[in-house]
């Protein structure tokens, strides 16, 4: 063999010896974690369910002062003596019950919950004043305690 010759033999051989087995960066050869394989999200999940929500308000009394007199000034046109009395007195009271009652369902609020079932097992709600353009078991990710928005999958 000349020297040409065994110079390429002696090439090939290095390129193969070395080339056999690739090289390895150290810290690739730890395992890996679940931080550094998938970013851990502690507020992602999927939509459980999704709930309409009706809430009457709160009766202040103005109503029912209104509802009363108007109910007393409707129930004093009927009778007359003590009848007209029993009349005004009934008049009164229903009024200012339906009166409370009106103030309470002009006061009412709707909303919708959303309930996630987190990843990590728990369960967080989130209110929202109108429909969700979101369906049972969407992925999600709470943002800022208070706003959804769709993963994909």
């Amino acid at each position: 063999m000349n020297n040409g010759s065994a110079s390429i033999v002696l090439a090939v051989a290095f390129l193969l010896c070395t080339g056999s087995a690739p090289a390895q960066n150290p810290s690739s050869m730890t395992p890996a974690t679940p931080t550094t394989t998938a970013r851990s999200c502690a507020t992602c999940g999927t939509i459980q369910s999704i709930r309409y929500v009706e809430q009457k308000g709160q009766g202040s009394g103005a109503g029912a002062v209104v509802g009363g007199v108007l109910g007393g000034v409707v129930g004093h046109q009927f009778g007359s003596g003590r009848g007209n009395t029993v009349a005004t007195i009934a008049g009164v009271g229903v009024g200012a019950v339906a009166g409370n009652e009106v103030e309470k369902n002009v006061k009412k609020t709707s909303y919708y919950v959303v309930t996630v079932r987190l990843d990590n097992g728990g369960t967080q709600s989130v209110s929202q004043g109108s429909k969700p353009a979101l369906h049972e078991g969407d992925r999600v990710r709470i943002e800022n305690g208070n706003r959804l928005a769709l993963l994909a999958n």
